[in-house]
């Protein structure tokens, strides 16, 4: 059996108690709903010997919802440096620890590389325990190309670093995912419109919470909404990849009328069907076509 692994149908703490050697597991807590914790994870938490949390406080919540009595221990960006030997130590003497962030998944734009690493480094199976994370909760039902996507956590802060990095991302293709604080919004999508373009924007607002909110549209429309609305609560942002030019292919003028006879005699179109194909093939309105149309009748 390879390290970390645990037998089909044990995979939580007890499968272990007995292990000489502690683990750690990466455990994902809901990101809103409480109902939205899996029962490995539950279960997980009950069985290890310690709990590593960014806040004690909010932790304890979703514990005392769950009846799990586990210790707690603070790991945050503050104390992580110092904090997670500490771990390691105490794993070295046996114990299991579960890692959690505030909520969703660890490690991703919240503390827990270093204690991850350092684990590895030592030795020590690191396990899994997957659930809710923002970042997928918003990109599956936000209708944007996912394909291929970029995840790139929080922006700077400071504006020309921001910019800066809207430059760097000019030309990529994928979906781009961030998170950003209520405070920054409005001033990250104006730089996004101003360097990227007025592209396809989708926000995630409070997502599995009460007032979970989805706005989609073009920057300047999602920006101009922010504006009138405000924004509050956690925001996954993502922005779609640039559209391709439309071809376009300009028809003579004098054309029109032989190019229209002839896809209503050899495809049997109507005239109306006969416009939408020449509108889809020339890159122009069918608006356009039918005046060009009806002014060359008229001629």
């Amino acid at each position: 059996m390879e390290i970390g692994e645990e037998p089909e149908g044990t995979s939580g703490p007890s499968a272990s108690r007995h292990s000489p050697s502690g683990k750690l597991y990466v455990v994902a807590t809901p990101i809103g709903n409480l109902e939205d914790i899996t029962f490995r994870a539950v279960r997980t938490l009950k069985e290890v010997d310690l709990i590593a949390c960014e806040d004690t406080r909010r932790t304890q919540g979703l514990l005392e919802r769950y009846a799990i009595r586990t210790n707690l221990i603070s790991y945050h960006e503050h104390n992580e440096m110092t904090r997670a030997p500490e771990l390691v130590l105490l794993m070295e003497q046996g114990n299991r620890i579960a890692l959690v962030s505030d909520a969703g998944m660890p490690v991703i734009s919240d503390p827990g590389y270093r204690l991850v690493k350092l684990t590895l480094r030592h030795g020590f199976p690191v396990i899994p325990i997957p659930g809710p994370c923002a970042l997928v909760a918003a990109l599956v039902v936000a209708g944007l190309p996912l394909d291929c996507f970029r995840f790139l956590g929080f922006l700077p802060a400071k504006r020309h670093s921001r910019l800066k990095r809207f430059r760097e991302l000019h030309d990529a293709s994928e979906t781009l995912v961030f998170y950003e604080a209520p405070h920054r919004i409005e001033e990250m999508l104006e730089d996004a419109r101003k360097v990227l373009g007025n592209r396809a924007v989708v926000i995630g607002r409070e997502v599995t919470k009460v007032h979970e909110e989805f706005l989609r549209g073009r920057a300047s429309e999602v920006l101009a909404t922010l504006q009138r609305k405000g924004a509050k609560g956690e925001l996954t942002v993502l922005i779609g990849p640039p559209e391709p030019p439309v071809k376009t292919v300009e028809l003579p003028p004098q054309s029109l009328q032989e190019e229209m006879e002839k896809l209503m005699k050899e495809r049997r179109l109507s005239e109306r069907d006969a416009l939408k194909t020449l509108a889809r093939s020339s890159g122009i309105s069918k608006s356009e076509l039918y005046r060009r149309w009806q002014a060359e009748k008229g001629k």
